[in-house]
């Protein structure tokens, strides 16, 4: 547990860094900055504990944020949509103008991505922090990748050129009530509709929200220069149609999968989590366990009652 610090955290509304900033604020004095175009999400921010400021990193004015915290934690980042320039703006630049706000921090936290890694023709494969870098070439976010890279050579140079010690973590499949892949699935499920996935099998290494937060402390203790780089992933590799099956199974419901290819798109995204491990030692939620809390939060009158006992019962073995 981090307390007693004074903590910056980007996206502080977001599926990912809102339970985390939440946690944190109760033993820290947490600060959080954004765009906040949704008055009703930084509403929620405040709530929790976090000073906010409104600051848009894709053309940043950083005259009000203080330069004293002790730590860094830049987890906001541009997904979606084909604007190559508005990625390397955001993701690179946007990193390299926060990290020298930031330079005197005892320790940064950057997010990455494992859509960082060109693809591998095995879908089991499982990325090493050693892989080769390019395209994952998703549809959705086409710019994702390419604006991620940028934004972790940016951050390399950060922690050598201003001597910022630096975690750069590679995230996976991340999950919790608020979303994440996992859980779009099961609201795929939830209301009908057919969960596509471009592979069959299409893995992955889910991680849930608990986990994130018992991580961030080790990570950024491990923080180093030049920068340390390592999967933020969970410690199993579970395919989608495994997901979706087990997801149905809780909900009552028949899995319903229609997989579209891609050609040329990475066809898995699973990780070696052995670096991780070493620094943060094994995940507490199970893939199984997690995706049965969290619809359990979402839909708790939905998951089959018979499971659910089976379920705790297990929990508790």
């Amino acid at each position: 547990m981090i307390e007693g610090r004074k903590i910056l955290i980007t996206g502080p509304a977001g599926q990912i860094a809102f339970p985390m900033a939440r946690e944190l604020a109760k033993h820290n004095e947490v600060w959080g900055i954004a765009r906040f175009s949704d008055p009703a999400s930084r509403q929620e921010v405040e709530a929790a504990g976090i000073r906010t400021l409104a600051i848009d990193i894709a053309d940043p004015d950083f005259s009000e944020l203080p330069k004293d915290f002790t730590h860094l934690l830049h987890l906001a980042a541009v997904v979606q949509g084909d604007d190559y320039e508005a990625a390397m703006r955001i993701n690179a630049e946007g990193t390299g103008l926060l990290l020298s706000h930031c330079r005197n921090v005892e320790a940064a936290l950057v997010m990455s991505t494992v859509s960082v890694y060109k693809p591998h023709p095995d879908p089991w494969h499982l990325f090493h922090e050693d892989d080769p870098l390019g395209d994952i070439m998703l549809p959705m976010a086409p710019a994702y990748s390419i604006g991620k890279i940028g934004e972790e050579a940016v951050a390399r140079f950060c922690a050598r050129e201003f001597n910022i010690p630096i975690t750069i973590a590679r995230m996976g499949a991340s999950y919790g009530p608020r979303g994440g892949l996992p859980v779009f699935v099961m609201q795929a499920l939830a209301t009908g509709k057919p969960v596509t996935t471009r592979w069959d099998p299409c893995p992955y290494s889910p991680i849930h929200d608990d986990d994130m937060l018992a991580h961030v402390g080790p990570l950024l203790e491990a923080a180093s220069v030049p920068a340390t780089i390592v999967n933020w992933a969970g410690d199993e590799a579970v395919s989608i149609q495994q997901i979706v099956e087990y997801g149905a199974e809780l909900l009552g419901l028949e899995p319903r999968i229609e997989v579209v290819e891609v050609p040329g798109a990475s066809i898995g995204s699973a990780v070696d989590a052995t670096r991780r491990l070493a620094i943060t030692g094994p995940c507490k939620v199970q893939w199984k366990e997690g995706i049965y809390r969290t619809l359990k939060e979402l839909y708790p009158d939905r998951i089959k009652p018979e499971h659910g006992r089976q379920e705790e019962e297990t929990q508790h073995d």
